[in-house]
């Protein structure tokens, strides 16, 4: 792939994340952050950056996690 579009996607990536946290509604906080650690991942192998690519599988991790645990939230055993 060209350098032009390498530049670009990783651009494009930085603008997806930081726009994530103008979002107010949590859930659409993490879709979004997931949206952009994705990116962020492809943009981390297009340039052999095993950092990048880590760091972000485990942002992508975090943010599903808690998307997750928003939707699925713990069952909590009573104490009779």
């Amino acid at each position: 792939m060209s350098t032009a579009v390498t530049e670009t996607l990783g651009w494009v990536a930085t603008a997806v994340f930081v726009g994530s946290y103008f979002f107010a509604r949590p859930a659409v906080l993490r879709a979004v952050q997931m949206l952009g650690a994705t990116l962020w991942i492809v943009y981390g192998f297009l340039i052999d950056a095993t950092p990048v690519i880590a760091a972000n599988a485990l942002v992508f991790a975090a943010a599903a996690w808690t998307l997750a645990r928003s939707y699925f939230p713990p069952v909590v055993a009573r104490r009779d």
